[in-house]
């Protein structure tokens, strides 16, 4: 069973080779990096690496339908550029997806600090998985092709289309939770503040179940 990953990415020199390698390294069938416009050396590094690179519109949902579409796997991963994979994570979707059970999923999470928090946090986003069926994207969220288009892609929204997603896709059908781990960066939440980063985070996922358009919210999250 082939798995596909695809990095949706703007402005990311600084991670993106450590993506692509590990997810080469781990067996993917291919790696895609959807660009969505980048004026640092994303692009040029991408395809260094061997990388397959599409130019597209700048917007996470956008990007990853156009990787989606050019991917010739069966199983679709869809990876932040400042996440990586372990050595074995591309063996855990092909066992775990091999009888047709499951739709998708994604990992445990580790995320690349030391500190007693973050490792609160990365329980917290298991159970979210586990009893609200809500993956996000940091934590690699895969789906089989024929699952992802008969859901009808991601919405080309500026903020939220993997909540949005997962909302569809796995209302009835649980996600799988796997061992991974999938590693990611810390960055956006030392910017911040690890206490700051998660409420606002919390504050915008209610604001999204309460109706808040994606728009709004990607203001709010970004401003």
């Amino acid at each position: 069973m082939r798995t596909s990953v695809v990095i949706p990415a703007l402005n990311e020199s600084g991670v993106i080779e450590r993506a692509i390698l590990r997810a080469q390294a781990a067996g993917a069938h291919e790696v895609i990096v959807v660009d969505g416009g980048s004026d640092d050396d994303t692009a040029d590094l991408a395809r260094r690496s061997n990388a397959q690179l599409l130019v597209g519109s700048k917007g996470r949902g956008k990007q990853m339908n156009l990787g989606a579409s050019k991917a010739s796997g069966e199983i679709l991963l869809f990876l932040h550029a400042d996440t990586w994979l372990s050595e074995d994570n591309i063996k855990q979707i092909g066992s775990a997806m091999s009888d047709g059970e499951y739709l998708g999923g994604g990992f445990h999470q580790q995320l690349e600090s030391s500190r007693w928090i973050y490792r609160l946090i990365e329980m917290g986003n298991a159970a979210r998985v586990r009893y609200q069926r809500l993956v996000y994207g940091d934590q690699g969220m895969f789906v089989r092709r024929s699952a992802f288009e008969r859901f009808g892609g991601f919405l080309e929204i500026p903020l939220m289309e993997d909540f949005e997603f997962s909302q569809r896709a796995f209302c009835d059908s649980a996600p799988l939770l796997l061992d991974g781990p999938i590693h990611v960066d810390v960055r956006r939440w030392e910017t911040l503040g690890v206490l700051r980063t998660t409420i606002k985070n919390w504050r915008i996922a209610y604001a999204w179940r309460r109706g808040v358009a994606a728009e709004e919210l990607y203001e709010r999250y970004y401003n």
